[in-house]
């Protein structure tokens, strides 16, 4: 089996790959019968001369392959008819600006298996890059309470080469007795608390986070139950709220009375109430200054977030009483962070840690004739038209 590794096409230009120069080497030992071809690039961050160092073909055409990662989105134009394609097409939750993208996927007979829709049986996701932005996420967190405070200044977490630069700067800043709350507990999450842990901060529990004071920073992690109330005021379990999520009213108000620093990593489903609100935010009461929402859901849980930041400039400010843009620095602005591809800026880390999943999960299954299920659940199209699984998708395909 071929497989190639295609350069990156949307712009700006993604510097991560699926699968790092060691990790190819390691899998054509594994596999006698895969050769594994890259598309020169100049835009990520492994250059071709690692990959020939590890004696990966580096070619300007990679038509001859029958598997093609990337990714991105593969812009039209470029898509190799009759080829399976592996990346991320933003389209299973019907955007609409990709319609047009897997309308052509469709009409050249190519067979999609998007990154998201790698699961396992229990529908559970096998590679994905959540670790990573939480990684980043909570470091621009911390960069962006520096910047609108004066306190201190860090670079910009693309300029360095590694988590653990990342981690080093952040054990050299000084800050305040502030109080810092992240939600979640999956992926996202389990990224930003690696650099809370690395940084030497103190997790502290919910109810010391709420009733005492202390003399250095702290944080808290709290899930769905911590910061949502069932309406009749009983207290069940997590499935109850997945299940019932209309029943909940949000109960952040109590941390963010005394937080300075949230950090969103949450996952939202739908019905579920809002973080805060507009409202909420409003208050007198409400004391964050600086959300690092990692999440990034525009116009959503997080009533700060009114829109997306790129990496280019991170930073906006939100007026609650205006409910509009200003400058982060001003007095009465919450300053926002809300970059969406946060993976990009640690993509050296984030195409390794993406790869061995991929390799683990995804590269076996080609030549174990797919035992787990895990290609024929991941694929989307084949023979022009949408697998059963993915037949929700007809309506936005025919453009209804």
């Amino acid at each position: 089996m071929k497989l190639g590794i295609i350069k990156e096409r949307k712009n700006p230009p993604d510097r991560r790959v699926v699968l790092a120069p060691k990790m190819c080497k390691e899998l054509m030992a594994k596999f006698p019968d895969l050769l594994i071809k890259v598309e020169s690039s100049k835009d990520r961050f492994f250059t071709d001369l690692d990959y020939e160092n590890e004696g990966v073909d580096v070619v300007q055409d990679v038509s001859d392959c029958d598997v093609l990662l990337g990714v991105k989105e593969v812009p039209k134009e470029n898509l190799i008819p009759n080829k399976k394609y592996f990346f991320f097409s933003h389209t299973i939750k019907k955007q609409s600006y990709n319609r047009a993208l897997l309308q052509e996927i469709l009409s050249k007979n190519i067979e999609l298996y998007d990154h998201e829709t790698i699961t396992n049986k229990q529908n559970i996701r096998l590679v994905a890059f959540g670790r990573y932005a939480g990684i980043v996420g909570a470091y621009n967190g911390f960069r962006t309470y520096g910047l609108k405070y004066d306190l201190f200044h860090l670079p910009k977490a693309e300029r360095l080469h590694d988590q653990l630069m990342l981690i080093h700067k952040l054990q050299n800043i000084k800050l305040p007795a502030i109080k810092i709350v992240l939600t979640g507990k999956g992926r996202v999450s389990s990224g930003a608390k690696e650099m809370l842990d690395g940084m030497g901060m103190r997790e502290v529990s919910v109810d010391k986070f709420l009733n005492q004071t202390f003399e250095e920073a702290v944080y808290v992690q709290i899930d769905v139950l911590d910061y949502n109330k069932r309406k009749d005021g009983k207290v069940l379990d997590q499935f109850d709220f997945f299940n019932n999520p209309q029943e909940y009213v949000s109960d952040f108000m109590k941390f963010a009375k005394v937080s300075d620093l949230y950090i969103a990593c949450h996952f939202f489903g739908t019905g579920s109430p809002y973080i805060f609100t507009r409202e909420d935010a409003k208050s007198k009461d409400f004391n964050i200054k600086v959300v690092a929402d990692i999440s990034c859901d525009i116009d959503g849980p997080v009533a700060s977030t009114i829109r997306s930041s790129t990496i280019a400039n991170p930073i906006y400010g939100y007026n609650p009483k205006t409910e509009q843009e200003v400058d982060y620095k001003n007095k009465n602005a919450i300053a926002v962070m809300a970059v969406d591809n946060l993976p990009c800026e640690l993509p050296k880390d984030a195409s390794e840690g993406f790869g061995e999943s991929f390799a683990e999960h995804v590269i076996p299954a080609f030549f174990n004739k797919d035992k787990e299920g895990v290609l024929q659940r991941a694929k989307m199209t084949e023979n022009g038209k949408l697998t059963e699984r993915f037949s929700y998708l007809q309506d936005f395909v025919d453009g209804e």
